[in-house]
């Protein structure tokens, strides 16, 4: 692929001037990429990053940003997904350049709503924290200089005549403490966060800032550019949305699972019907926990409900034969007849096994995709209700389930955030009696997979006694959300590549 055919680019990479292209491991993404890459690494940078991302926004919830555990976590993903974790670090081009390259991917991806630039700016900027805050002080001001960020260091002696202002105002700082630190003179508007939070000492307009306090700084600094350089991107959405080589893969990107594949159904024919209603309350996310009492209550569901509970009793491991059972047992109690259901629904079942039309076997929908695509109506069930229940009748909803008030309150905080992830995962642990599960929850038949790990001790789901169904073989992958996937057209081969992509960060 090409962000651009300067290949003077390549030959200097080839030359020996890597070092030059990213003289430090932190960066303000301000140049887009321009060499070559191929659509595997296109999607392989950006879906690591994406992984990356949510494993920050996991862990920015759960503990005290900056705290040990946190730093430890996060430096532990960075390695393991390869990116760069340690300033200047003697043999980490290939890291830097995977950096640079997977957030403009990933930029351009998240670029297509306000939802998806709030989320990708608050992980960006978690994730520059982090790895701004490692740096040692001399580091710190290599990296100022780098990005053109000069604040005037005040002298000893305006130091000395303002000691007992600075130590009054700032907090932490003893007189001793003021003598050893630096301090920065800088203009009001740069920081009204620390302002706010009477952390500086101000004065004719300035406030002084010490060393400590510079990332506040550097922060708001780097969160005005990306705002901006987002909002310049999404401009190009109508390039960006005509262009057939780029839209399938963004927006694969945009609402991308990047889990376990479970259409790969490892429990066939273990689970019986009579079973369901006990599993619902037990071990369905609340998403399919209300799809399963709707049905039960109105014996329908519209199509969006169908394809979305449909889809995950088939993930646990409903065979076809059982799945035709149980739609056809439910729906005669309504207002379908056993002719009419034979007729006009029982078609669309045998689809999404892959047993009709295209021969495609559909996947269970990820959490990403039910809170991100077809959002429900007046008379729906599906969807997510952390993030499309009115939230008074989500509190109501949890009262019902029997959570305890702070466990509601935990919840809703989440919700307030748009974190509904996060939600759905603090809602597993009140309801499983655990503090901490271990894992970031990505898809609902994951749920099921860990509820039912702790309520059966790590045990197999017990063998149904009359099992009627076959493992379902898989035809053809989904074509829609699998993250080990290529979201290319299938004739694209994988070393294809494409020109040009910088123009999309830049002003006409």
């Amino acid at each position: 692929m090409e962000f651009s055919s300067r290949a003077r680019q390549k030959h200097a990479r080839l030359a020996g001037d890597r070092r030059e292209q990213y003289p430090h491991s932190l960066q303000f993404y301000l140049e887009p990429p321009t060499e070559s890459i191929s659509l595997v690494e296109f999607e392989s940078f950006a879906v690591d990053r994406l992984k990356l991302l949510k494993v920050i926004e996991n862990l920015g919830v759960t503990y005290v940003r900056g705290n040990e555990v946190y730093k430890t976590k996060l430096e532990a993903e960075l390695r393991k997904l390869k990116f760069p974790y340690r300033a200047l670090a003697e043999d980490d081009y290939e890291a830097r350049r995977k950096d640079h390259i997977s957030h403009f991917i990933l930029r351009l991806a998240y670029c297509q709503s306000e939802d998806l630039r709030r989320w990708f700016l608050q992980q960006e900027m978690d994730l520059f924290r982090y790895r701004f805050n490692e740096l040692t002080e001399g580091l710190m001001q290599k990296f100022l200089e780098h990005v053109n960020l000069s604040f005037e260091a005040i002298g000893e002696d305006l130091k000395n005549e303002l000691a007992n202002e600075l130590s009054v105002s700032t907090p932490g700082f003893s007189l001793s403490k003021v003598k050893e630190q630096m301090f920065y003179k800088v203009g009001l508007a740069d920081a009204v966060d620390l302002f706010r939070a009477r952390r500086v000492f101000i004065k004719d307009g300035f406030a002084y800032v010490p060393f400590k306090e510079i990332d506040v700084l550097v922060l708001n600094n780097y969160r005005t550019k990306l705002s901006k350089a987002l909002a310049l991107t999404a401009r190009s959405l109508p390039s960006i949305q005509s262009d057939e080589r780029l839209q399938p893969l963004l927006n694969h990107l945009s609402h991308s699972y990047v889990g376990t594949d479970y259409s790969i159904q490892k429990n066939t024919g273990k689970i019986s019907l009579e079973q369901i209603d006990a599993l619902s309350v037990k071990s369905f996310p609340p998403c399919m926990r209300q799809l399963h009492r709707a049905l039960r209550d109105s014996h329908h569901l519209r199509h969006g409900g169908r394809m979305q509970y449909g889809l995950f009793l088939k993930g646990i491991g409903l065979t076809l034969e059982q799945a035709l059972e149980f739609w056809k047992k439910e729906f005669i109690r309504g207002k379908v007849d056993a002719d009419k259901f034979d007729k006009g629904y029982a078609y669309s079942i045998r689809h999404s096994y892959g047993k009709e039309g295209k021969r495609t076997d559909y996947t269970p929908y990820s959490c990403m995709k039910i809170i991100m695509s077809n959002p429900p109506s007046q008379g729906d069930y599906h969807g997510c209700p952390f993030r499309h229940s009115d939230p008074e009748l989500l509190k109501q909803k949890l009262q019902s389930y029997k959570i305890p008030p702070s466990g509601i309150t935990q919840v809703l905080e989440l919700v307030k955030g748009m974190h509904y992830q996060l939600a759905c995962q603090k809602y597993f642990e009140l309801t499983h009696d655990v503090d901490d599960i271990g894992f970031s929850l990505n898809h609902p038949n994951q749920y099921f997979t860990e509820s039912q790990k702790l309520l059966t001790g790590g045990r197999e789901l017990k063998k149904e006694f009359n099992n009627s169904g076959n493992f379902q073989q898989k035809n053809n992958s989904q074509e829609s959300i699998n993250s080990s996937s290529t979201p290319a057209s299938s004739n694209a081969k994988a070393d294809t590549e494409l020109e040009g992509l910088e123009a999309y960060f830049t002003e006409d």
